[in-house]
């Protein structure tokens, strides 16, 4: 074996499991290789996975393409695979497999004179079969039209033109053009890489259900109109997911606005409480609002689980938003919004929603916790003052039993005497019939007060050890 095979062999040994797979995963997404003149289609497809489904999200989406692949013939990528890149022939197909949703970019060489028009007409998307597609319907979240061009199509005139330097307004043959492609919606775009290249979009669903981007090639470096186009579709797409958070936060609001009525409402009726009720009757009121605050903090926590994730989501896809942008350098073409200005007149107060209702969740349920615990502070101290009183009574009753055990141990010695003189005048009957010269009456009437007073010297003696030891045993047991 070769020295530098075998050194390379122990070498490996000492690499960590992870070291291979997590130096690969900054290479995993790479950007598509394109060369105006190109027109892409690209889909977006939010798969969720239904409760009790045996399968993942990632598992579903490759069964997505898997159908696509056996289609053409083409091997499968591995179940856990999240890229796959093929060549198809006719056109060519990257997918992505991300957290919530995965991408299908489809690429096709555009012809050299072909105009804007006839290129988002004949779409790689064509080619694509149309059962396929079919079966899609309802998971699209995301569906775009992309024409990367060299120059401006053919018949606009002065626009074939190069113009300027950036900033300066679009040949009104240009924006005639624009206008008609985006059915006349207000455009946004502007000068981007450095001045490389243009984009224009209007953001909106066209009649055939795309939405569409042009994106113009000037100057752009090699592998530049390709970061370019990805970008884009990255913030066509990290804007709607991020909008999904949307609809969540204004159905939340009417909800947060009830949980915070019956907050107040209940804040109100412990203030009223604390000042009026008497004590005994505060003391189930008190328990029916305990009851009713644990209830209100019930649904908040319900609603807070379900809308924290998808809240969370929406912020960090707007993040991303925020950073393709950036990324793009965008520079203004006179009279028409820039994508950062759009994105922060249109998506911004969108995103501030979803961050008030959540900020509104997290208020509302400290308010409630406060409430809570000062509602059973009260609760506390009303079953304190119940102990107490409890504990009174048992003092007055002990003592009552005391009392009456005195008076019962008075009586014990009265009927303890009485036998014992039974007996003493058994005894002198014993006597006498023996001939001795006793009386028995007057042995029982002398022997009265000593036997009086030796039971009761003889049970205060008991009681006595009795409470010494009683006394006694905490103080052994510490």
């Amino acid at each position: 074996m070769p020295v530098a095979y075998r050194a390379n062999a122990d070498f490996a040994k000492l690499n960590h499991p992870l070291r291979v797979p997590l130096a690969a995963e900054i290479h995993s997404r790479p950007f598509l290789a394109l060369q105006a003149p190109e027109t892409l289609t690209h889909f977006a497809l939010y798969a969720p996975v239904e409760p009790g489904a045996q399968h993942n999200h990632r598992a579903v989406q490759h069964r997505i393409l898997q159908e696509l692949c056996l289609h053409y013939g083409v091997a499968v990528p591995h179940p856990q695979a999240r890229y796959f890149y093929h060549d198809f022939d006719r056109f060519r197909l990257k997918w992505e497999c991300h957290t919530e949703f995965a991408t299908y970019t489809f690429v096709e060489r555009g012809a050299e004179a072909a105009g804007w028009r006839q290129a988002f007409e004949r779409a790689p998307l064509q080619h694509v079969p149309q059962e396929w597609l079919a079966g899609l319907h309802g998971k699209i979240i995301v569906a775009a039209h992309v024409v990367l061009s060299k120059d401006a199509p053919t018949g606009a005139g002065a626009a074939a033109a190069p113009r300027g330097g950036p900033g300066e307004d679009l040949p009104e043959d240009l924006r005639e053009e624009l206008r008609e492609l985006f059915q006349g919606n207000v455009l946004v775009g502007g000068s981007v890489g450095g001045g490389g290249g243009e984009i224009w979009t209007d953001f909106k669903i066209q009649p055939d259900g795309f939405s569409r981007f042009v994106v113009r090639d000037l100057s752009l470096r090699e592998f530049q109109a390709g970061r370019l186009v990805g970008r884009l579709l990255e913030i066509e797409t990290y804007r709607t997911m991020a909008l999904l958070g949307l609809p969540q936060a204004e159905a939340s609001q009417p909800a947060l606005n009830t949980i915070e009525s019956e907050l107040a409402a209940l804040t109100a009726t412990l203030v009223q409480s604390e000042q009026g009720a008497a004590p005994a009757a505060g003391s189930n009121e008190d328990q029916n609002l305990l009851h009713r605050i644990s209830g209100l903090a019930a649904r908040l926590e319900k609603l807070s689980v379900n809308n924290s994730y998808r809240f969370a989501a929406s912020q960090a896809y707007f993040s991303l938003v925020q950073a393709r942008i950036q990324e793009l350098r965008e520079l203004r073409i006179e009279g028409m919004p820039t994508l950062a200005e759009f994105m922060g007149r249109r998506l911004a107060p969108a995103m501030h929603t979803c961050t008030s209702v959540a900020q509104r969740q997290e208020a509302l349920a400290t308010r409630i916790a406060r409430s809570n615990d000062l509602l059973r502070t009260r609760v506390g101290i009303e079953q304190e003052r119940q102990n107490r009183k409890i504990l009174q009574s048992l003092d007055a009753r002990a003592a009552q039993q005391l009392r009456l055990q005195q008076a019962v141990e008075g009586l014990s010695v009265v009927a303890i005497s009485y036998y014992l003189l039974g007996l003493v005048g058994y005894a002198g009957k014993a006597m006498k019939a023996s001939n001795l010269p006793v009386n028995p009456d007057l042995l029982t009437g002398l022997m009265v007060p000593l036997v009086t007073a030796g039971v009761w010297f003889c049970l205060r003696k008991l009681h006595q050890q009795l409470h010494a030891a009683a006394g006694a045993a905490p103080r052994h047991g510490a």
